[in-house]
């Protein structure tokens, strides 16, 4: 048996990286998923791969109040319910101090950062509320509560909000047995960095392989994150095993906020020890 055997599932942002990956695992564990996005090609050769009968691809922006109703209704038009909504569209912000952001860039980013979780949350409630239950997922970031773990202070601002929409939303829901939670990643190897330093889309997806090495020193576990990692995260939240998990933000980051690298530390102590004209212990 899969964790999501009969499940009725939504995935935004699917057509690459985190998005991509969890729709896959989410039908190999036995659901049914609506997948969403804004890049048509990319969306129906996933469609393709995985066959309409497990997964249906909808054109729509997350960030646009009538593709997020339209695709709450596709679910529940075609399969009657809706049991996990992962609200996982992103994108980057703008870079830079604060003295330099465009309102415009701001506006833009909130928009495709917070509102669409809000849209998600405001039209996936009252489908999960009336049938007695569901789990809404929504993915946040490590630099929500860290600074300085994102190119975008922008970006950082935004996730934060994710993160607290979520706490609060999931007081409400919660008496419903409508669960609420967010997935911090941390660095996790997909074209999103890329898009932040300004490589369009169809690029950027290309240099995931190629951050891994760098990425890999980044937190204590030696090697960079991966679109598995969060897609197994979102399995977990998605699934029954996690009935009695409300208001969480579940950090995947492999100790990267944890605090200062250990052996980067002990390197400096030993400087400080030889500067001192102390013995190395």
């Amino acid at each position: 048996m899969g964790k999501l055997d009969g499940k009725i599932c939504i995935v935004t942002g699917a057509t690459s990286g985190i998005g991509r990956r969890t729709v896959e695992i989410f039908v190999e564990e036995g659901a049914r998923v609506i997948a969403t996005g804004r890049r048509q090609a990319l969306g129906e050769t996933l469609e393709r791969q995985i066959g309409r009968e497990r997964c249906r691809f909808l054109k729509a922006d997350a960030a646009v109040e009538a593709d997020m109703k339209a695709t709450i209704d596709l679910a529940v038009a075609s399969w009657g319910r809706l049991d996990c909504l992962f609200n996982n569209a992103g994108g980057p912000a703008p870079v830079g101090g604060i003295e330099t952001v465009p309102v415009e860039g701001f506006d833009a980013a909130m928009g495709t950062l917070v509102r669409s979780v809000m849209l998600g949350m405001k039209h996936a409630a009252p489908v999960m509320m009336k049938q007695g239950g569901g789990s809404i997922i929504n993915n946040g970031s490590v630099a929500a509560s860290r600074a300085g773990y994102s190119t975008s202070m922008v970006y950082g601002a935004a996730k934060a909000a994710v993160v607290h929409l979520t706490r609060c939303a999931a007081m409400q829901l919660g008496e419903k047995n409508v669960r609420c939670n967010t997935i911090s990643p941390g660095g996790i190897a997909t074209g999103i960095f890329a898009k932040a330093l300004g490589l369009p889309p169809d690029k950027a997806d290309g240099y995931a392989d190629a951050m891994k090495a760098a990425m890999a020193k980044n937190q204590p576990i030696p090697r960079a994150g991966l679109t598995d990692d969060i897609a197994r995260a979102a399995l977990f939240l998605a699934s029954d095993d996690s009935g009695f998990i409300n208001g969480h933000d579940l950090v995947v980051d492999g100790g990267m906020i944890g605090g200062r690298l250990w052996g980067p530390h002990q390197e400096g102590v030993q400087a400080m020890r030889r500067a001192f004209g102390v013995a190395e212990g």
